[in-house]
């Protein structure tokens, strides 16, 4: 049996790779690939009526497209804000104006709501550093999204995004992890994978 604290230093230690591979990555390829993300995003989320996303930093996949492409969904759109101490994400309605919030991550500037808003979302988009094929998801490091997902409503669909190689066979897991239903991909678009809750 694997020690918590080696599970957190195994992910630490892959979340440190992974998120240098990104800042690696041409900014030509980055471009390419959250056109290519954002057409699948906007796919895989027809019909739906209410989306909790996130504004992808400038290496994230989606990044520049992404969450002005939700506008074309026709739906309600939710995006986090990061309050000064607090360990709970906020919620706003996004309005298409967006400012810098906590760690330099941009925010809107819509009404804002408190963390039960994300009950209300048919399908979260997720920011993730890997994904591996049975819905285990590594994100940022801060927890702000294990916290968030409690709050989610029962099977709202949860979607990550990744680069093509962070979908990989296997990440390290803890029992507070919530495995997605989705991961997308530039090359590999929406993929549905064997979630469970």
């Amino acid at each position: 049996m694997t020690h918590p604290d080696e599970v957190g230093a195994a992910k630490a230690d892959l979340r440190a790779r992974l998120r240098e591979q990104r800042r690696a990555r041409p900014a030509p390829d980055r471009a390419t690939a959250a056109a290519a993300v954002a057409t699948a995003l906007l796919r895989g989320l027809a019909g739906v009526r209410t989306v909790a996303a996130f504004c992808p930093d400038e290496f994230e996949p989606g990044h520049g497209r992404l969450p002005a492409a939700f506008t074309q969904l026709g739906a309600r759109v939710l995006l986090p804000v990061v309050a000064d101490g607090d360990p709970e994400l906020r919620w706003a309605v996004d309005t298409g104006r967006l400012a810098p919030g906590r760690f330099g991550l941009m925010e809107p500037l819509g009404p804002r709501l408190g963390p039960t808003a994300i009950g209300t979302a048919e399908a979260v988009v997720l920011p993730a550093v890997a994904v591996d094929r049975s819905g285990v998801r590594l994100g940022r490091g801060g927890g702000f999204y294990d916290r968030a997902l409690v709050h989610a409503r029962p099977g709202a669909l949860l979607v990550a995004v990744v680069y093509d190689d962070e979908l990989v066979e296997e990440l390290p897991t803890e029992p507070h992890d919530r495995r997605v239903g989705v991961v997308v991909t530039p090359s590999g678009g929406w993929q549905a994978l064997p979630a469970s809750t």
